[in-house]
């Protein structure tokens, strides 16, 4: 039974790269077909356009940041975590934020480190807290930011202060309300790190996997922003851009409808020009912290009493976060 099992994994494993290779190569022979198409239309050229420049600025950084979080599952442990965390769960809740800077890794990746956390007899709050400041803060995403925006350094700041505020807040607000029978972990989520693998085979599949739904959550983001560009008429940005208060609040829950991964978000807010700076950013804080897509992982491992008290308490947090932060580094509201 345990034969077939491993047979059947590897046979999902196996037909999700043949996907994936069938794609590329129907792309290669329907080439010509396609750029007739496209280039019958306007409209379309710039669809594409707009597609290829936030698939191609973002590649990049998504590779890294995956390289980075399939290194992490292979050779830093939940335990050695564990072993710096402060006695005090304040000071705790501090450190796993700030740790956040050093872990880089996509929302995907970091959940299931978060729960291993708590099995390890770190209070939930601590591992809240990390598992929202990881995504969020550290180098490959700041610096992707700082790309996306050239000559704004004040969104990079900004980023970083929203998104480790809410991280903060969030452990903090947990560590009050929170209760332990709201959080149970649960045996049947995804892991890479099982015992028996050598640190190689769990890099490789680590560094894959979000790699593949990084990569597909991309695709949408780009096309995402490729049709918000065609296909919404320039006055409703004018509206909007007129409106701060109702822009954010769309943007922020554009952010969670889309579910981007933290590594290549910013370039798609930044391909959204006609809006102003300060919804962009707190649709980059919103993201990493909750989303379609997190919310079914944290349902998957924490349990659904969890994600129902945690994703829109998150939401709150973060959009005030995130707003306070642009008003202070952006000069107001622009």
């Amino acid at each position: 039974m345990l034969g077939q099992n491993t047979l059947n994994s590897a046979r999902v494993r196996v037909s999700s790269t043949y996907v994936l290779v069938a794609l590329v190569i129907l792309g290669v022979v329907c080439q010509g077909p396609l750029i007739r198409v496209v280039g019958s239309s306007a409209r379309l050229q710039t669809a594409v356009t707009i597609f290829a420049g936030v698939f191609v600025q973002a590649v990049p950084f998504l590779v890294l940041g995956v390289t980075v979080s399939g290194a992490i599952a292979a050779f830093v442990s939940p335990a050695l975590l564990r072993k710096v965390l402060p006695r005090n769960e304040t000071a705790a809740i501090g450190v796993a934020g700030l740790a956040g800077m050093a872990l880089p890794g996509c929302e995907c990746g970091v959940v299931p480190v978060a729960r291993r956390l708590t099995e390890q007899g770190a209070p939930g709050s601590v591992a809240l807290a990390f598992m929202l400041s990881a995504p969020a803060i550290n180098p490959v995403v700041l610096i992707a930011t700082a790309v996306a925006f050239p000559g704004e350094p004040g969104m990079v700041a900004a980023r970083f202060t929203g998104s480790l505020a809410t991280a903060f807040t969030m452990g903090f607000l947990w560590s009050r309300i929170g209760r332990p029978a709201w959080m149970l972990p649960r045996a049947a989520s995804h892991d890479h790190c099982v015992t028996g693998r050598s640190r190689w085979e769990i890099f490789s599949e680590t560094a894959r996997h979000d790699l593949l739904q990084a990569s597909a959550f991309l695709v949408l983001g780009a096309a995402a922003a490729a049709a918000l560009h065609v296909l919404v008429p320039p006055a409703w940005y004018e509206h909007l851009s007129g409106q701060m208060a109702v822009a954010v609040l769309v943007m922020a829950v554009l952010a969670i409808v889309l579910a981007l991964c933290s590594e290549a978000d910013a370039f798609v807010a930044s391909s959204m020009s006609a809006l102003p700076l300060l919804p962009r950013l707190v649709f980059l804080v919103v993201g990493p912290a909750v989303d379609v897509k997190l919310f079914a992982m944290q349902a998957g491992a924490f349990g659904r009493q969890f994600a129902i008290r945690f994703a829109p308490l998150t939401f709150v947090v973060a959009l005030a976060c995130g707003s306070i932060a642009g008003l202070v580094w952006l000069g107001g509201a622009r």
